[in-house]
């Protein structure tokens, strides 16, 4: 069942400087990822059919189903975390300044070492990690829920990575990843901060700003989707808006499943603190499945973001089949089931009885713009086959 809250602790103006997430402001992060091979902003497409159908004003999708090759936005924030670790290591190794060339320069990588890069997933982050290792024929190790779809287990090791999996949840996975890398000596590259561990998921976060930096300045939005995991690519999305407009920021949803609502269960009942959810990790939105927020990303979220709302799989599936039977002159979307959880939460406020409160009082209306994020395209396509064919017998 649906459920949503408005957020206690909104505030207008966050005072953000004390935070731990001072990589937002570095000023190299759109210029690493230009120098990365098959880099291209990713399109933002307008569906003003769509928009018409749901009674909006407009929607945009900013599209990362086909981000660098792999099909997810998540090697934004796994390459740039890599090349801060490696900079850190020349640093400390040779003395001398380590620059974005440097990160391309293969001698350079061979004169610095050989690592071990590992990492938690539940798909799309372990592989971003395994295609940065291979990029720099580095080694890595990336740890799985053993329920994970198999053919998301190949693309990791397409990439050369040897794939661990876990019996239990991607919680477990963290654990087992952060147990294992400190007796190996492996550098563990996780998107989600815990005690002892949090200069590098800082990293990442601020790697996923490009997908923000990227849109049109001159675009203005009145509603902005962003689905949670643990919450590094929403935290990213509320910074870079509440930095760049302030107070006149657009409203923000953050939108995640309703058996992995871990955001929305701390906003409930964790007296502004972050918590564990209490349902069970199992949703079809494999990349949305986290039981806790990331330390890192709950401050940015708990100050800035209007709206949490936790959504049923039904509806995930909904915005896949929208965006694949695009109408008349609307561009067709592949979309995952993680990938179309913004629009997914779109559509349960419009449709479902239980978000109706929340939807009269946030103000969604014909006249609103409203900004998406496809994180990821058809990452397991035996199911998206399935769910996309399902239609056909409704």
């Amino acid at each position: 069942m649906c459920r949503y809250s408005f957020n206690p602790f909104h505030q207008k103006n966050p005072d953000w400087q004390s935070t731990n997430c001072d990589a937002f402001t570095n000023n190299d992060i759109v210029d690493f990822h230009k120098t990365l091979k098959g880099y291209k902003p990713t399109p933002l497409i307008s569906l003003p059919r769509l928009a018409l159908k749901l009674g909006v004003g407009g929607i945009f999708v900013k599209d990362e189903s086909k981000r660098f090759g792999i099909n997810a936005f998540k090697a934004l924030g796994a390459s740039y975390a890599i090349y801060n670790v490696l900079k850190k290591a020349w640093e400390n190794k040779f003395g001398t300044i380590f620059t974005i060339e440097t990160f391309s320069d293969k001698s350079s990588m061979y004169k610095l070492g050989e690592f071990t890069f590992s990492a938690a997933t539940d798909g799309n982050h372990g592989r971003a990690v395994a295609w940065t290792a291979r990029m720099l024929n580095q080694k890595a190790v990336i740890y799985m829920p053993e329920n994970t779809a198999r053919f998301r287990i190949e693309n990791i090791e397409k990439e050369g990575a040897k794939v661990i999996l876990v019996k239990g949840t991607f919680d477990d996975c963290v654990k087992q990843n952060d147990h294992d890398a400190k007796l190996n000596k492996w550098q563990v590259i996780s998107d989600t901060a815990y005690e002892g561990y949090m200069e590098i998921p800082n990293f990442i976060m601020a790697g996923y700003s490009t997908i923000f930096k990227e849109l049109d300045e001159k675009l203005q939005f009145d509603y902005v989707f962003l689905q949670a995991g643990v919450g590094g690519l929403a935290a990213a999305g509320a910074w870079y808006f509440t930095n760049k407009f302030k107070d006149n920021r657009p409203k923000l949803i953050c939108v995640e499943p309703t058996e992995s609502d871990c955001f929305l269960e701390s906003i409930i009942n964790g007296n502004g603190n972050p918590i564990t959810t209490k349902g069970n990790q199992e949703s079809i939105m494999a990349g949305l499945n986290c039981g806790t927020p990331s330390a890192l990303a709950w401050p940015y979220m708990k100050d800035s973001v209007d709206l949490f709302i936790a959504i049923s799989d039904n509806y995930a599936e909904k915005a896949m089949q929208k965006y694949y039977y695009s109408n008349e002159s609307d561009n067709r979307i592949i979309s995952g089931e993680s990938g179309a959880s913004g629009l997914a939460g779109l559509i349960a406020l419009l449709e479902d009885k239980n978000l109706k409160k929340a939807t009269d009082i946030i103000g969604i209306n014909i006249n609103s713009r409203i900004l998406i994020i496809n994180t990821e395209g058809d990452t397991d396509p035996i199911n998206f086959k399935n769910v996309i064919e399902r239609i056909k017998e409704n």
